[in-house]
């Protein structure tokens, strides 16, 4: 069976009911990137008009590619980090452009810092210049190694500034901060969204990038050794990318939540090693677990309480884990992206 984009969307669209953005313009950073790329496809299908702006660091250009020349959507190459202009009136923000992979952290600290403050000024100056409403994507990374489960909003986390991880968890906090200063001193409609693991087709598979779902795919589809970072008794939540997108729109478009902070995520916790051994066998490979030294600061346990969600959104995960994992083993498999 081959994985079909269009009638996941299909699927997210119908969830969304009457949650509707045509006719609106609206300008997504990092667009080309894996989130990114699947909400310009549910908004350019929803009739919005999106512009997606990338520089395509960690995005990749084919993500978007079969959405140029539709007269709704704009591609714009550019690093958000640099002075932005856009000449259009845009109705909203989403700012997601960052690098989010573990391993790019000690490699490029300084653009991952860049992306969540000066580029997330450029984006917050433009919703003000537009009066528009201003989404950022934060992340279950600025809990650090947290001591309450599952987690909630209001923990204020236990992080490393001078850590590895620093670069992502404190850009992260910082750009919280920001968004709160341009709400408080101009009263711009911002929301916070803090991603807990989001995993499904697109996502980047090459070693360099490295989150831990399409690493194990692509390792169990290849016979390699499956690498396991520590003990693997480590947990992690990993909520499908057709939820979160459609977290993140109902919270768009929710009325009357400005400067609200919502967890979207999955619940369901499960150890690194049951998730290397379920893919194993759904892949029916052959691979082998190898153990690795674990890195600095990583979090011993990470899964999210979404009773604010659930009450303020009306939204809960719909997709397990197993027909998750189904959808991208038979992406990565079918256009070989291993």
């Amino acid at each position: 069976m081959l994985w079909n984009a269009e009638s996941e969307v299909d699927g997210i669209l119908e969830r969304l009911g009457d949650r509707s953005l045509e006719d609106r313009t609206i300008l997504i950073t990092g667009g080309a990137g894996f989130i990114g790329s699947w909400l310009c496809d549910t908004l350019i299908k929803q009739n919005a008009r999106v512009i997606c702006l990338d520089n395509l660091s960690s995005g990749l250009k084919e993500n978007t590619k079969h959405l140029l020349g539709k007269e709704n959507f704009c591609f714009i190459n550019h690093d958000v980090s640099e002075p932005l202009r856009i000449e259009t009136k845009v109705d909203y923000v989403m700012h997601l452009a960052s690098r989010a992979s573990p391993l790019e952290f000690e490699k490029y600290p300084l653009e991952i810092l860049k992306s969540n403050t000066l580029g997330l000024m450029n984006a917050l100056e433009i919703a003000r210049r537009d009066e528009a409403r201003l989404l950022f994507t934060s992340t279950s990374e600025i809990y650090g190694e947290a001591t309450v489960f599952p987690t909630p909003e209001t923990y204020r986390g236990y992080v490393n500034t001078l850590g590895i991880r620093g670069c992502y968890d404190e850009a992260k906090r910082a750009g919280e901060a920001l968004c709160m200063a341009y709400l408080r001193q101009y009263d711009l409609d911002i929301r916070i969204v803090r991603i807990f693991n989001t995993y499904g087709p697109r996502m980047r598979a090459d070693g360099v990038y490295g989150r831990v779902i399409p690493r194990f795919i692509s390792q169990a589809l290849n016979n390699e050794p499956i690498t396991i970072f520590g003990d693997g008794s480590q947990t992690r939540s990993f909520c499908y990318i057709t939820d979160q997108v459609e977290g993140l729109l109902r919270y768009l478009t929710a009325d009357s939540l400005k400067g609200e902070v919502i967890n979207i995520g999955n619940p369901h916790e499960y150890s690194v090693l049951d998730l290397a051994n379920l893919i194993i066998t759904m892949t029916g490979s052959n691979s082998q677990i190898e153990y690795h030294p674990l890195p600095q600061d990583d979090p011993t346990r990470r899964f999210p309480d979404i009773s604010k969600a659930q009450a303020l959104l009306q939204w809960h995960p719909r997709v397990s884990l197993e027909d998750g994992l189904h959808s991208v083993y038979t992406y990565y498999r079918g256009c070989c992206v291993v």
